[in-house]
């Protein structure tokens, strides 16, 4: 919120500057929890792919294992 000069001094401002500050932080709270949604839908998604990149490689390590063992049969 910052600090208050020395002219903002008018204790009768300060029942429009709490609904403000109500407002400013309902803003706040609104745009904090978009933030953290778009966070969640981003860390979802690098693990969706994480995990089908983890299993395409564990088929191919089997597919270099199969094809050894064969090999040296």
């Amino acid at each position: 919120k910052g600090l208050a000069s020395v002219n903002d001094q008018n204790p009768t401002g300060t029942d429009s500057n709490t609904a403000l500050d109500e407002g400013a932080d309902s803003s706040l709270e609104e745009r904090l929890s978009h933030h953290v949604n778009g966070l969640q839908q981003v860390l979802t998604d690098l693990t969706k792919n994480t995990k089908a990149l983890t299993r395409r490689y564990s088929q191919i390590l089997e597919q270099i294992n199969l094809s050894e063992g064969q090999s040296s049969s």
